[in-house]
């Protein structure tokens, strides 16, 4: 057979198509290319992609807490659990339920009772740990979800799922599609930034890999861009020696012909995103000093935030960061702090994380809301399931660990269309099972689309002769938390 005719019968649909509108994609990109710039560098911002309906939120702020924080000891109180301490938990409140490996094995399963006190704080009365001094004075703010509940039982599959949707590795961050669903409101930053920082827990912190903010089978040019601390912010930001920016123009608009030509030929989309990536990157080398830079930011800003927001890569200077990119225009920003993984010396290792992060998340709710920002930029706080109310090894009054526990945990929301001052589902006496208003990751992932005026039903992208969406086939919206 003719090879040519042959490349021809197995050309796929998508192929074709995308082949056929590869001299539109051109035109198009040319006209990105040849942008005139406004004063001071920036450009102007690219047209949105309509919402669904009317948008509470326009942004969202994830402050993930990686290795599960265990609720028992900060938002879910269980007082009835002090007069059974060491006691067996009944196997009518576990009823066989899957465990992991770490406490399948063991003879017995002690109740651990918290050591914290919880007092009601604010207007609403909602309970919260003494670990948390500072989100208890936001506690009118703040939505407490109680009944969370996932079926991942392990790490990774559990920060998987939460954040894609799936437990298995392959599918579109919630950043990913988020920014390929509404685009970005600046075109001189990332619609979508990661930004890590180290508990200081003294124990192993469980791996990120960057799939998680990975595109997945969506265009790459919707990864999230991950920040660093050291160094410059983003890698390979800064002109090489010896290479000025206008060489560096020079040499891009070779690089887009050579790119414009590979495109006509093959209709490959991630053409495109390759050479948005390289624009993207011209521009951050302006826009991302002046966001870094923190020199003109009050005093009073470091008091709300603490002196340890002067130090990048602290919790709290990527919660001031996490401000400033919602004020550019950056469309999901998500924060990770690592080492909530407490399966023993639970209380030496939680007060420590609390205080990494106390601060720093009530600073930004009330930072945001000074500035008018918190109507209209969505705060989630929380982790990838719960902790069990049973101790993993030996227990005693002054100490204890817990296991994973994905039956129920707890997670907080603020602003950006959520009511604040109320506690939404409840769990039964040992915190081990969700006894009203369940809300499952896929509702949760809903919800936060919602918000930002999106029908999780309708966020799709077809791949490999599939419509997948952000929930898969699940999810509903949490109606009961909506203001």
């Amino acid at each position: 057979m003719d090879p040519l005719w042959e490349s021809r019968l197995n050309q796929t649909r998508r192929q074709f198509f995308s082949k056929a509108a590869a001299g539109i994609g051109v035109a198009a990109l040319s006209n990105l290319l040849t942008q005139p710039a406004r004063a001071g560098g920036l450009n102007t911002p690219p047209r949105l992609l309509k919402p669904h309906f009317a948008p509470k939120a326009k942004r969202v702020i994830y402050l993930f807490q990686s290795g599960a924080p265990a609720q028992h000891d900060l938002f879910d109180h269980k007082p009835l659990m002090r007069e059974r301490f060491d006691e067996d938990l009944p196997e009518s409140i576990r009823m066989g339920q899957r465990l992991t490996t770490m406490t399948s094995g063991q003879a017995r399963f002690p109740v651990a009772p918290t050591r914290y006190k919880f007092n009601r704080h604010g207007d609403s009365g909602q309970e919260i740990s003494e670990l948390l001094p500072n989100i208890a004075n936001i506690a009118d703010d703040i939505c407490i979800v109680r009944s969370m509940h996932t079926e991942a039982i392990n790490h990774d599959p559990g920060i998987t799922f939460i954040q894609t949707g799936h437990q298995q590795p392959g599918r579109p961050s919630m950043g990913s599609w988020i920014t390929y669903g509404l685009g970005s409101e600046n075109r001189d930053l990332p619609g979508f930034v990661v930004l890590i920082s180290q508990g200081s827990a003294q124990r192993p912190s469980q791996a990120l890999f960057s799939r998680l903010w990975g595109t997945g089978f969506l265009p790459s040019e919707h990864q999230g861009v991950a920040f660093r601390d050291v160094g410059d912010p983003v890698l390979y930001l800064s002109n090489p020696d010896g290479v000025d920016r206008a060489s560096r123009r020079k040499m891009l608009d070779a690089l887009a012909r050579l790119n414009i030509s590979q495109l006509e030929r093959t209709g490959d989309p991630e053409v495109n995103a390759r050479i948005a990536a390289a624009e993207l990157a011209y521009r951050m080398q302006m826009s991302v000093p002046d966001l870094t830079d923190l020199q003109n930011e009050p005093e009073e800003t470091f008091h709300l935030y603490g002196q340890d927001a002067k130090k990048p890569g602290t919790f709290a200077a990527n919660c001031l960061l996490a401000r400033r990119l919602a004020e550019r225009g950056t469309r999901f920003i998500q924060l990770y702090h690592r080492g909530w993984d407490q399966h023993g010396d639970l209380p030496r290792d939680l007060p420590l994380q609390c205080q990494d992060v106390d601060r720093a998340s009530a600073a930004l709710v009330t930072d945001l809301k000074r500035r008018g920002m918190l109507d209209d930029t969505l705060v989630v706080w929380g982790g990838e399931f719960g902790r069990t109310i049973y101790c993993q090894g030996a227990l005693s009054m002054e100490n204890y660990g817990r296991d994973h526990h994905p039956r129920c945990f707890s997670i907080w929301m603020a602003g950006g269309g959520i009511k604040g001052g109320i506690t939404h589902g409840s769990t039964d006496d040992y915190g081990y099972n969700v006894t009203m208003n369940p809300v499952h990751v896929h509702d949760l992932n809903a919800t936060i689309l919602h918000c930002l005026g999106v029908d999780h039903e309708r966020l799709t992208y077809r791949h490999q002769g599939r419509d997948f969406r952000l929930t898969d086939v699940h999810g509903r919206v949490v109606r009961d938390i909506l203001a």
